[in-house]
């Protein structure tokens, strides 16, 4: 069934419940950026020595017993995982999302204020920013630029060079909007969201926009229908095809040539919104049934269903691969274009660990990032098998989610304010 973006609520039964406390917190980072700013951080000392805890040594065996890798970095003969190559405290202020980590350039950069780069080999500060990052805002990253709200709350959009911290874009709707946020970007154009201000300083409507990455200039801009929120977004862009969801269940397609609205569905159970795209498709978690549609027209390509009335959680396309786990702890890999199941592993259920809601890639190995848990943290999985190779946990108690980014040399895990590289 096909709808207009629509504010209205979906009521189905069935639907997920209420997100936790600590869910809640991460989906509400947006609304939260201005209470936010009031609060302390720790900043980024430039000359800080590694952290030695006693639990950042690694994790336990897995007791599904899992094994060394060859390309997984210095791992112990029992699965241990490999000591940090470096730790360090950063000044995160993260909400659990997945553009709150990024790495690219050289460096490491965690959502916070200040802003903060590492180097990726050493830990050592590179460069920051002092206004730093808006709370709950992404960390927007092309191929060579870093797009960020401006943490001054004045409706621009500027671009950065990762490497440098040196502003190399700027960009702004216009007096009549606030808060704009980027939400995506491609080879041409940064994606954004901003509120619509009426008369009395108030904000019923927001607009989407496609602003020029090279001139800054608006490309177009489409008013979005009363009721639709600027939190809760995830977004993504294939071609001419931009696509998000937000709090209110809806799985938009635009084009990103016009801006027009291509289709909506209003989906039952989203997992919170989030989903994946893999060439002309978009693959959304719903419940215990994973379906893709086609960008084009948003008509079903295929579905999988798990077993056991299990529930699929956050899907990943790497490398080709389609990734997914359920809440039964089952692990499976699948042909995107198709949903032919390549392989299905109970390895997560057997070793009691927690379900990944972030993959990242590097080599043949799979390293998903979990909540809170004190069997969760950071786990690499063999991407061939599903099979368990070893789990990292820092062993804080912090009760924020665990962060993976890679930049293929390297596996960075943040948790709370440590930031810890993993040899891969």
């Amino acid at each position: 069934m096909v709808r207009r973006d629509s504010g209205s609520d979906d009521r189905t039964p069935g639907a997920f419940g209420a997100p936790s406390r600590r869910r809640a917190l991460r989906l509400a980072g947006g609304g939260l950026a201005l209470a936010a700013l009031t609060a302390g951080t720790v900043g980024c000392d430039e000359d800080s020595v590694d952290v030695e805890d006693p639990g950042s040594t690694g994790g336990d065996e897995p007791k599904g017993g899992g094994k060394g890798s060859g390309d997984g970095g210095d791992v112990g003969e029992k699965g241990q995982a490999p000591k940090p190559l470096w730790t360090k405290p950063t000044s995160a202020e993260t909400y659990g999302d997945n553009d709150e980590l990024v790495a690219a350039g050289g460096v490491v950069i965690a959502s916070g204020s200040p802003l903060a780069a590492l180097d990726a080999a050493t830990g050592g500060q590179k460069w920051s920013l002092p206004g730093g990052a808006v709370p709950g805002a992404p960390l927007l990253l092309s191929e060579d630029t870093l797009y960020l709200a401006s943490s001054e709350y004045d409706g621009s959009v500027i671009g950065y060079a990762p490497a440098s911290g040196k502003e190399t874009w700027r960009s702004r709707l216009g007096k009549e909007y606030r808060q704009p946020r980027p939400i995506a970007v491609d080879e041409e154009q940064v994606y954004v969201l901003a509120e619509i201000l009426e008369e009395d300083g108030s904000s019923k409507t927001n607009v989407i926009a496609a602003l020029d990455s090279t001139t800054g200039r608006i490309a177009w801009k489409e008013q979005r229908d009363v009721g639709t929120e600027q939190n809760g977004i995830h977004a993504a862009v294939r071609g001419r095809h931009l696509v998000y969801t937000d709090f209110k269940k809806n799985l938009t397609v635009r084009d990103t040539a016009s801006g027009g609205q291509v289709w909506t569905h209003k989906t039952t159970r989203t997992n919170y919104g989030f989903f994946t795209v893999h060439q002309d498709l978009v693959i959304v978690p719903q419940g215990n049934v994973l379906q893709a549609f086609n960008l084009a027209d948003g008509k079903e390509k295929w579905s999988l269903k798990a077993s056991d009335g299990a529930l699929f959680r956050e899907p990943a396309v790497l490398e080709d691969v389609l990734y997914v786990a359920d809440s039964a702890r089952t692990m499976w890999a699948v042909d995107p274009r198709t949903g032919r199941q390549l392989w299905k592993s109970e390895a997560l259920a057997d070793a009691e660990l927690q379900v990944p809601r972030q993959y990242v890639k590097a080599g043949d190995t799979l390293y998903g990032a979990t909540d809170l848990d004190k069997q969760g943290g950071i786990i690499a999985i063999d991407a061939r098998t599903g099979e368990v190779r070893w789990t990292f946990n820092d062993k804080t108690g912090d009760y924020h989610a665990w962060l993976v980014a890679t930049d293929g040399k390297r596996v960075f895990a943040l948790h709370g304010k440590k930031l810890h590289a993993l040899a891969v």
